[in-house]
């Protein structure tokens, strides 16, 4: 069996669209995210692509988006790409700009060109978004990565602005939002996670990227 196998398998969801996490290891989660570990801490690191575990350290935080790039082309390819070599390919097209030592990013525009000469998939920007328009959305896309504050993973939380976090929505109707979370903390809050449209929509920014293969 394959390596990619391997992690198709051991992410799978009821939905059938698999999971990733950013940090690689989605039981670290909590840990990361409470401070009680750090990134240096995360053995898996060698599966983000990166050539040295400062390489994944540099990145881990900034990849939710390259992230959901990822369970998209698992979905829809069958093929488990790392994240770091999904992010790499996306530099030349600016979809990431370093200021100083800070990382920006990710850039809708770019990435969005990237994926397409790239990776062949169909991506249009959207803006100016009510999260009851996401499903109207989903009828024309299959995938719709959403900007939302990342706080969206205690879902009874007040969250101070929105945005600052990417989620891959999977499915949506218009009582509810069903998305996987890159930076969920556990199960519940990483895998098929289905709100309602109104606390979805007080995390959601407005904002988002709408995915299909090419040809579905």
């Amino acid at each position: 069996m394959s390596a990619n196998s391997v992690h198709l398998t051991a992410f799978s969801t009821r939905s059938g669209i698999p999971y990733f996490s950013q940090w690689e290891d989605p039981d670290s989660a909590a840990g990361i995210i409470a401070g009680d570990i750090t990134l240096r801490d995360i053995a898996l690191w060698p599966e983000s692509g990166a050539s040295t575990q400062e390489e994944f350290i540099e990145w881990a935080n900034h990849v939710c988006g390259m992230c959901c790039l990822k369970m998209v082309l698992a979905a829809t390819s069958g093929k488990v790409v790392p994240i770091l070599n999904l992010t790499q390919r996306s530099l030349p097209y600016g979809a990431y700009v370093r200021d100083g030592e800070n990382i920006k990013g990710l850039i809708y525009a770019p990435f969005v060109e990237y994926v397409r000469e790239e990776l062949g998939l169909s991506a249009q920007v959207r803006v100016d978004m009510d999260a009851e328009q996401i499903a109207a959305e989903l009828e024309q896309h299959r995938f719709f990565i959403a900007s939302v504050h990342p706080s969206i993973r205690v879902p009874n939380s007040s969250p101070p602005h929105k945005g600052g976090h990417l989620v891959l929505v999977i499915r949506a109707d218009a009582q509810s939002v069903t998305f996987h979370n890159p930076s969920g903390h556990d199960v519940a809050s990483q895998r098929d996670v289905t709100l309602s449209v109104d606390e979805f929509s007080r995390f959601f920014a407005g904002r988002g990227i709408s995915l299909v293969a090419a040809g579905e």
